[in-house]
This record gives structure tokens, C-alpha cells and sequence, in this order.
């Protein structure tokens, strides 16, 4: 795939702020066919899964008064489809450099993790591509873990590639993972609709 710049349309301004690829992403959006593939001390659990979740613009900001960006919220909650036991919920913001072409996202999970991912986004036959990575010694995209995860399921590097087009968004994401004595490539990948207003 050729890598495109992203230009600037009236379609990605919102309320005067231009999110330019992240502007398709505003709204709630749900969807039910989610497969998460997990780690298990002997062997790999395969989880059905359901999930919501909801963008909403956090206008933008500055830092040092030299890089502008665009902020979009996000707030992700996914259940398990056989007892309706919510096992993830993520909270963070993708953020735009419209002077780099520059993603990134940074979120916080209940687990003791935290990481910020960077990468570009481009315009594809299907939608707009974004795709960021984190690694644990990134010098750019690092991946901040409490201790008990570091000594028992340290998380090595984290991948996401969303597509989203006018009313879908499909995401593949993998977190390779230290634990059970073993490296894991711990997957999860969705098709998301999104609701009317």
C-alpha cells in the first residue's frame, strides 16, 4: 500500500478543530462479532466478545506552545459473550500532528498498563488506515507496566490497525506478551457499526 498524506477537507473539521483521519471516528459504535485469542497456562482460550465503543472530540492542544493537536476521547468496554463478564475497558485519546502526519494513541487499562503509540494513517480503497505501535524499549513509544505485570505478563509491544469508512470500523490489534513462561501473541479484532444518534 502507498502511503498518502493526509489533507485537510471540510469534512474532518468539527466545530472549527480539523481531526483530519480521526474525524470518521466520532460517535458511539458497537459490534458483536469480536474474537479475543488469550494466553492460558497450558494452552490458548479463544473468547466471543461484544464491545462499545464511544469517540468524542477533546478539542486540541498545544505542547510547548509549538506542536498543535487534534484530540478525539475514546472510552472502550468488551464483554464476554458466554457470561456477559465484562473483561476489558479501556479508556485514552488518539491524537493527530497535522505538521508530521503523525497518530498516536495513549490509554490507561485497569491492570497496572499504560502505553502511547505512534504511527500514520492513510487513505485506502477501504477507509482510513490508522496503525500505531508501542514496544517496551521503545525510545519513542513506550510501554509503562506496574511490577507484578513486568515479573509475571510483561507486555513486550502492541500493535493496532483500524480501518474506518462512513458507518464501520475494523480493528486488529496484537500484544505480544512474556507470561506463563512462554511469548504469546495475545490478538483481538472486531467490525464495529456505528449507532445512530
Amino acid at each position: 500500500m502507498t502511503e498518502q498524506k493526509t489533507e485537510t477537507s471540510k469534512d474532518t473539521v468539527i466545530d472549527g478543530i480539523d481531526y483530519g483521519p480521526l474525524a470518521g471516528l466520532m460517535g458511539r459504535w458497537r459490534g458483536s462479532d469480536g474474537m479475543d485469542i488469550s494466553p492460558e497456562p497450558d494452552d490458548t482460550e479463544m473468547n466471543p466478545y461484544y464491545e462499545t465503543i464511544t469517540f468524542t472530540p477533546a478539542d486540541d492542544v498545544d505542547n510547548a506552545e509549538t506542536q498543535e493537536l487534534a484530540v478525539v476521547h475514546y472510552h472502550q468496554i468488551v464483554a464476554r459473550k458466554r457470561n456477559d463478564k465484562v473483561f476489558h475497558n479501556e479508556s485514552g485519546y488518539w491524537l493527530w500532528d497535522k505538521a508530521q502526519d503523525l497518530v498516536m494513541v495513549s490509554f490507561a487499562i485497569p491492570r497496572g498498563l499504560a502505553l502511547v503509540a505512534g504511527g500514520q494513517s492513510q487513505a485506502t480503497a477501504k477507509g482510513m488506515e490508522l496503525h500505531v505501535e508501542a514496544a517496551q524499549d521503545h525510545p519513542d513509544w513506550p510501554i509503562s507496566q506496574s511490577p507484578f505485570l513486568r515479573e509475571r505478563a510483561k507486555t513486550l509491544s502492541f500493535e493496532r490497525r483500524m480501518v474506518i469508512s462512513d458507518n464501520q470500523i475494523l480493528y486488529q490489534q496484537t500484544t505480544k506478551l512474556d507470561i506463563y513462561g512462554r511469548q504469546f501473541d495475545h490478538t483481538d479484532e472486531n467490525t464495529l457499526h456505528r449507532e445512530a444518534d
